[in-house]
């Protein structure tokens, strides 16, 4: 027989304003334990250090995940000039340093080719795998990697404020798998002036905004109380960029049996990935064929 999931059987998506100095993975779990969910997950990591909006998935919302991590997402960060540090951030050891430092209007310019479709090599403290091997466990071990360069979609890179000689606040909205240190690491040394990410903050992900958010502190004091369970944003919230198709019983109940589903109305084209929805909720999300909808994915709520 199989074992029963421990938790109450909630969906939806519930945005947390991530505080510095928590992991992402810690905070999906206490996230669940405060909510008694069966299933959590998130939308993207923050380092340990960052802050800001980290979208939390329960239960069936789950299954959407892949569509806001796949989405654009802003940035707003602190690059610090005139020293470079191995993790690329606050957190690591200085490994080189400067007097120099660059000017608005050189820092401005500089922007330039890091917009677009670039190619970006991740910091030597990251996720990626190397030989089957996180390279930030090699890197702690002391070993320097050869990291391939990766590509990467950044829609806008700004500078927004100048707090000081030192600093430069910059904003950026890119796609999935950038990685802010390394703009940073890149800007200075493109500028001639070694640089770190001095303080990073996710603005919004994806349809999910700070403007949303919930503070850690919140979930803490609402643990366990419907007044937490009151702000989780319904799943759909996160298909919010793809094409709605609306279907009746008879084709809700094929789809969820992993069968084409007529629908009714279309917003998409042929071939495209759409969801359909019966009396408002998600039924599958799938690929658009002449009037019907072929699922990928199905949800039971």
């Amino acid at each position: 027989m199989a074992r029963r999931r421990k938790g109450r059987d909630i969906s939806g998506w519930l945005v947390v304003d991530k505080p510095a100095g928590v992991g992402s993975t810690t905070l999906v779990n206490r996230v669940r334990r405060a909510l008694d969910a069966q299933k959590a997950g998130h939308a993207g990591t923050l380092d340990p250090a960052a802050t800001g909006v980290l979208a939390v998935a329960l239960g069936e919302a789950t299954k959407t995940v892949p569509h806001v991590t796949d989405a654009l997402k802003c940035y707003r960060f602190t690059v610090r000039f005139g020293a470079g540090t191995d993790t690329d951030d606050a957190d690591g050891t200085v490994i080189a340093t400067s007097d120099e430092r660059p000017g608005d209007d050189a820092i401005a310019a500089a922007l330039a080719p890091f917009r677009g479709e670039i190619m970006q090599v991740p910091p030597q403290y990251s996720a990626v795998k190397i030989d089957g091997e996180r390279a930030y466990a090699r890197a702690r071990g002391g070993e320097e990697m050869e990291i391939a360069a990766r590509p990467l979609f950044v829609e806008r890179l700004e500078l927004v404020e100048r707090p000081d000689a030192d600093r430069a606040v910059l904003e950026m909205v890119c796609g999935k798998g950038g990685y802010v240190r390394a703009i940073a690491r890149d800007l200075g040394a493109a500028l001639g002036c070694p640089a770190h990410v001095e303080a990073l903050r996710r603005v919004w992900s994806g349809p999910f905004d700070e403007a949303d958010a919930v503070s850690d502190a919140t979930i803490t004091a609402e643990a366990g109380t419907p007044a937490l369970e009151a702000r989780l944003l319904p799943l759909e919230t996160a298909l919010a960029d793809l094409p709605q198709l609306r279907t009746h019983a008879e084709g809700a109940a094929r789809m969820r049996n992993g069968n084409p589903g007529e629908v009714l109305t279309s917003e998409a084209d042929f071939g495209d990935t759409a969801w359909a929805s019966f009396e408002g909720r998600a039924v599958a999300i799938g690929t658009y064929r002449a009037g019907t909808l072929q699922p990928t994915r199905v949800f039971r709520h």
